[in-house]
């Protein structure tokens, strides 16, 4: 009998000056797991026939499909506006600066998606500007520490959000968020533990050579010592 791999599509949200390593290092992580990693000669087949095929759509404004630049690395250029995007799975919100404003078009696009999403990961600073949406309020969602504890001295903490600041990744729903840019990582371990089969990922591990970290203890969680964040 032929095997059809299970379907999953991702959306990433390009912002412009968006953290690199937000993006890049979940994306990668994820996609190690994919039916198309797995065609790799050291891959099995009963690997492959438990690989998803993920198909990746890279969002960008209406009507804009110019590279959009990150922190680092080369600009990034758009597959799908918000127009043209197909239906998502999940929708993957890399950190940018903690200046940049959800404008209406995003925000209208976000909303529009998101009952239709199985799950919505942030990474970073991702969460800090999703929640302008006003979606993220009342759900506990981890965050960058260094820009929340910035926010709560400066008098501009969204307090409608419960931010955690003694995690690396928390899950509340379908809302997976992660801390600072490089627990971006270990969200994305997470992700593929909870939906990949095991075997799976327990080569993805090996293919990688990364031992994720659990959401706690959080060795970062001292940067908050004192902040009120309720």
């Amino acid at each position: 009998m032929l095997f059809s791999p299970k379907n999953i599509t991702f959306g990433v949200l390009l912002i412009p000056g968006y953290q690199w390593l937000d993006a890049v290092g979940p994306v990668d992580y994820i996609n190690s797991h994919s039916h198309a990693m797995m065609q790799m000669p050291a891959a099995t087949e009963s690997l492959r026939a438990k690989a998803p095929i993920i198909n990746w759509h890279y969002i960008s404004s209406e009507g804009n499909f110019n590279p959009i630049s990150a922190s680092a690395g080369p600009p990034h250029i758009p597959t799908v506006n918000f127009t043209s995007c197909p239906p998502l799975d999940y929708l993957l919100i890399p950190g940018p600066a903690l200046s940049a404003r959800l404008y209406e078009e995003c925000s209208s696009f976000i909303h529009e998606r998101f009952s239709t999403l199985k799950g919505l990961l942030t990474v970073c600073t991702g969460s800090i500007y999703f929640a302008q949406s006003g979606l993220l309020d009342g759900v506990h969602v981890a965050s960058n520490k260094v820009a929340l504890k910035y926010l709560v001295e400066t008098g501009r903490l969204n307090r409608k959000v419960k931010w955690v600041g003694d995690k690396r990744f928390v899950r509340d729903g379908k809302i997976w968020s992660s801390a600072g840019i490089t627990s971006g990582l270990d969200l994305a371990a997470e992700f593929a533990r909870v939906h990949f089969d095991p075997e799976l990922v327990d080569f993805a591990r090996n293919l990688t050579e990364y031992d994720s970290n659990p959401a706690q203890p959080d060795p970062f969680a001292p940067i908050l010592d004192g902040v009120d964040l309720d």
